[in-house]
């Protein structure tokens, strides 16, 4: 069973930055690129970020420039470090794989005020 936890998210005026973590079961981490996800209300779960075991990273283009997906190998850990965040950023903020578990963890609320 492969664990996903979320956290870092919480309210934040426009302009202003958060840093998300996500530590996941070790196996899984390791072997896999992993994302970040969010989900809106009343909209469809979208990929946000993802970065290779490599470190290689691709940005979705309504964030590009402004978040920074990072991993950390020793502690199974990936971050979504957000700047200059805007009301429409408000979401859940979920991590998995690219090719996504099957199980995803509980997410993190993001809320930006404008």
């Amino acid at each position: 069973q492969v664990q996903l936890v979320e956290s870092g998210g919480g309210l934040v005026q426009a302009g202003g930055s958060l840093r998300l973590s996500c530590v996941a079961s070790g196996r899984f981490f390791s072997g896999n690129t992993m994302a970040w996800y969010r989900q809106a209300p009343g909209k469809q779960r979208e990929l946000v970020a993802s970065i290779t075991t490599g470190d290689s990273t691709n940005y979705a283009n309504f964030v590009r420039g402004r978040f920074t997906i990072s991993r950390d190998n020793a502690q199974n850990t990936v971050y979504l470090q957000m700047n200059s965040l805007k009301p429409e950023d408000t979401a859940v903020y979920y991590c998995n794989g690219l090719t996504p578990y099957r199980n995803w963890g509980q997410g993190t609320q993001v809320t930006v005020s404008s």
